[in-house]
């Protein structure tokens, strides 16, 4: 099943899918390490719409729940 990485929840795991943005935004993310394949974790969500704190490859990354919802991801 496929869905955005917004949907996720604290301490469930997923592979990365797709980066639906274009230019500088997919850019940055694909550098970050959020490419095809990769398996992220959520860590935990800030309270009232907040950042979401996920790993991927072996590091922590805060990312906005806007950007979250650009990356499509296949349950695990």
């Amino acid at each position: 099943m496929e869905y955005s990485l917004d949907l996720l929840h604290p301490g469930e795991k997923a592979h990365i899918r797709t980066v639906l943005d274009n230019g500088a935004l997919r850019r940055r993310m694909m550098d970050m390490g959020l490419v095809p394949g990769a398996e992220v974790e959520v860590i935990r969500l800030a309270p009232w719409g907040g950042p979401m704190q996920i790993r991927i490859k072996g590091y922590s990354l805060a990312m906005r729940l806007s950007e979250c919802a650009k990356i499509l991801v296949d349950s695990k």
